[in-house]
Formats: C-alpha cells, sequence, structure tokens
C-alpha cells in the first residue's frame, strides 16, 4: 500500500511539476525588473534579507549586526556573514528554510558541495561567480523559473516608477504591483498625518475633509489598476470591522494627531468595510493578513528597526470580527476577498465554515510561520471537509527572496500531490479528479481568485 501511495503521489508532482509559476503576492522589489543589475553578493542573497533566516540564528545568540542585519548604512562582509551561516547550517534542520535554501544551491546556482564551515569560502566563490554572469541576472531568471506573473505589494503613496520601467522597456516579464493602503487607513502609524498630506499631494484631492479622502484613495487604485494590479493587501494585527455613521469625526481626531488607539482601530476596521465596498465597485481582490504581533522585541526593534523576526502569531476571532463587514458586502458573488491567518486553529472552527458560506470569501494558502510540508498537511486537512477546494485561494510565495520563489512553489506542489493521493487511496475520489484538483492547485485557483487570467 505504500508503495502505492509513493507512485500516485510521484505521478500527481510529475503532472504539475512543470507547470508555470503563478505568483500573486509577494513582495520582491520592481526595482529588480526594471534595472536588471545583477544582485550585489551571495550573502545578500541568502541571508540579509531573509528573517526567517537570522530570526533562527538570532534565537541562538547570533548577533544581528554580525548577519549584516541592522539600521541603514549598516554593512558587514558579506563573505564572513555567508561562513557565519554556514557555522550555524545545522539549527535549519526541520524547517522549511532548510528545504528552500537546499533547493536553491542545488537546482538554481547548481552547487553541487554540501555546505559548512569548510566549504562555505568555496560556495561564496561559485555563488559570486555566478551572479557576474547575464543568466542570473533578474530578468534571465524570471523566465528560467517559468514565472508567468509575478505580483509585488507597493505602498498606496507609492509611484509604481519602476513598474512604469518595466512597461516601458519592451521586456515580456508579467510584473504587477499590488495596493497597500495601511499607511493611510491606520490611524495609529505615526506617519498618518503626514501620509495624508502626500496622498492629497499626489492626487490633488483635499484628504483634510472625508469625502476628498475617499475620493483620494479611489484614484490610487484607479491609478494602480492601470498599472496593472488585480489586488489589494492589507496587514493587520486584530481582525475587527465596524461601519460607522459618521467616520469623519474620528478621522478628523486621528488626521491631527489627538486620536486613541481605540479611535485608531474603529477607524481602520470602518475602512476595511469602505476597501470592500470600493472593491465591489472597481475589481480589486481584496487580502487580509491578519494575526501578528509585530516587532514584540522592544530592544531589536530600537537598535535594528522593524520587521527584524520578532513578529509572533496572535490567536483571532474571524467571525464576530468580520460580522460588520460580511453583513454589508459579504453576499456580492463579484466580490473576492481572500483570508491568511497565523491562528490555525481558526482553520476548521471559523475560515473554512466562513468560506464555505459567504460568496465573498476564499481561503489564503497556509501563511509565514505554517508556510511547510507538515503545514500545509495540517491545512488541507483542516479545510477541505468543510470548505471544498474550490474555495481556496491556490498558493502563494509571499516572499521577498527572489531565489526562493521556485523552491517555495515545488514544496506546495509536493504537499499537493501527498494530499490528493491520500483522498485517492482513502476512496473519496479517482485519479482524474485528483489531477483536476492538483491543476487547480497549482495554478488556476490563483489565477481566477486574483484576476489574473490572461
Amino acid at each position: 500500500m505504500a508503495g502505492q501511495l509513493s507512485d500516485l503521489t510521484d505521478g500527481l508532482y510529475q503532472g504539475i511539476k512543470e507547470l508555470p509559476i503563478v505568483s500573486p503576492h509577494g513582495h520582491c522589489d520592481p526595482e529588480w525588473f526594471a534595472r536588471d543589475v545583477p544582485f550585489s553578493n551571495p550573502a545578500e542573497l541568502l541571508v540579509v534579507p531573509d528573517h526567517y533566516v537570522f530570526r533562527m540564528l538570532y534565537s541562538q545568540g547570533v548577533p544581528l549586526h554580525e548577519l549584516g542585519v541592522g539600521p541603514k548604512g549598516h554593512t558587514a562582509d558579506p563573505r564572513q556573514v555567508l561562513r557565519l551561516f554556514a557555522r550555524h547550517w545545522d539549527l535549519f534542520l526541520g524547517t522549511p528554510s532548510r528545504i528552500w535554501i537546499s533547493y536553491v544551491l542545488r537546482e538554481t546556482l547548481g552547487i553541487t558541495q554540501d555546505l559548512s564551515p569548510e566549504t562555505a569560502n568555496d560556495i561564496y566563490d561559485q555563488i559570486a561567480d555566478c551572479l557576474t554572469q547575464d543568466a542570473f541576472r533578474p530578468r534571465a531568471l524570471f523566465d528560467q523559473f517559468n514565472i508567468e506573473v509575478l505580483a509585488t505589494t507597493d505602498s498606496a503613496l507609492d509611484t509604481l516608477s519602476h513598474h512604469a520601467e518595466i512597461r516601458e522597456s519592451g521586456w515580456n516579464g508579467r510584473v504587477v504591483p499590488t495596493f497597500r493602503p495601511d499607511g493611510v487607513l491606520d490611524g495609529a502609524d505615526p506617519s498618518f498625518a503626514a501620509n495624508l498630506k502626500q496622498l492629497g499631494a499626489l492626487t490633488g484631492c483635499d484628504t483634510g475633509n472625508y469625502q476628498g479622502y475617499l475620493e483620494a484613495l479611489r484614484l490610487r487604485r484607479q491609478f494602480f489598476i492601470q498599472m496593472g494590479a488585480t489586488a489589494t493587501d492589507h496587514g493587520i494585527e486584530l481582525v475587527h470591522t465596524e461601519w460607522l455613521d459618521d467616520p469623519d469625526k474620528l478621522f478628523q481626531r486621528l488626521r491631527q494627531q489627538q486620536g486613541t488607539p481605540e479611535d485608531a482601530q474603529q477607524f481602520y476596521g470602518h475602512m476595511l468595510i469602505e476597501m470592500a465596498q470600493m472593491s465591489v465597485e472597481d475589481g480589486l481582490t481584496m487580502q487580509i493578513h491578519a494575526g501578528s504581533k509585530r516587532n514584540t522585541n522592544t530592544a531589536v526593534m530600537q537598535d535594528f528597526g522593524r520587521d527584524k523576526g520578532a513578529d509572533i502569531p496572535i490567536a483571532m476571532d474571524w467571525v464576530r470580527g468580520l460580522e460588520a463587514l460580511l453583513n454589508r458586502v459579504g453576499n456580492e458573488p463579484d466580490l473576492r476577498i481572500i483570508l491568511f491567518t497565523l491562528d490555525e486553529g481558526t482553520y476548521a472552527r471559523e475560515l473554512a465554515p466562513m468560506a464555505g458560506h459567504w460568496p465573498c470569501l476564499r481561503i489564503g494558502p497556509p501563511w509565514w510561520f505554517h508556510d511547510s510540508p507538515a503545514g500545509i498537511a495540517r491545512y488541507f486537512d483542516q479545510v477541505v471537509e468543510t470548505a471544498g477546494y474550490f474555495n481556496l485561494a491556490g498558493f502563494n510565495d509571499d516572499t521577498r527572496a527572489f531565489l526562493s520563489i521556485p523552491a517555495r512553489h515545488d514544496l506546495w506542489r509536493r504537499g499537493v500531490a501527498l494530499h490528493l493521493a491520500r483522498q485517492v487511496e482513502k476512496g473519496y475520489f479517482g485519479r482524474d479528479s485528483a489531477e483536476h484538483l492538483s491543476r487547480l492547485l497549482t495554478t488556476d485557483l490563483a489565477r481566477r481568485v486574483y484576476g489574473l487570467e490572461a
């Protein structure tokens, strides 16, 4: 029986292994593809930008500044950084980072040696040599990876100049922006008032009053759409929505930096509904990433800044949190809202039943801490029985590490094949259905849910 399962898993995997990569959500820098200049060095490629990597090293006492992680202007010898990483390579046993980086070294960079303190210098030189070759420039890798479309995540205040450069260059790679408006929705952001002024300057709207503010947001959304955007993205700590009859009162307090944290939460809860209503109007898919308590290490935040590996998952209440939004727009059949959680306990208890009822909802793939072989297996086990497969959103890699994109999609495809093979083995459906679902989960759902169908 084990042999049959293995053969079926491999057969399903081989059927989807070479499908194009659809990457509808991530954090790659569009400047890479606009300028198409070589990546700088092996440490910047594998270690410095990857919070999965440096948080693990930090947990074992490796100082962040020795990894090249630090305030703007801080530098470290990249060769020493890779040596330090190699000395602690065993820390990553059992983690998806080990799988991803091993794949990048072997499959993308052609490194045949195992990473170790003894081989670190040689591997550094091999990678550095790769980075001097045209085949390892961003656009060439984009084509080599067989990427059909890649979405970046961009501030609502971004001019999208790099996206414009890509368009004007004549290169045929499809790189699209994603509208990320948190900086102009979150009254708790220290830059909120300054961001509103910048929003007004970009749009010519009077963002000193609420109606002018809404019009400015609509104009920015339309600009992003003109530049190819198909989705918005919202990163929130707690799930909370509420409809305010007079949001201008809170807006004015927050704009004048006189609001409380409770005011900011109320206002953002209202604005999530406004964003959903705008998505009904303009067709942008809405993504909500919730459940991360950000920057919990005060000392690291003070010395190194935001997003340095101290973000920790917290419990969520999706049912009550989205009640106001769903009862206002949740029955709209053409609206798509994708929910991402770090609280796995909500998959079976809340998200699957919600997506199995509300026409607008889809469940995003395992995110961040749960983007792993075991996390993928747990995800399918908890959501499919209630939500089915067609209320899922397929896969996205959500990465800043460009070279890891094929590795992350390969890990997902292996997880899909294993899950579906087990479903066939249990007699839930036949191989023909499994083959159809494997393609659906690999590419088709992401195209459909994000509106990326060519």
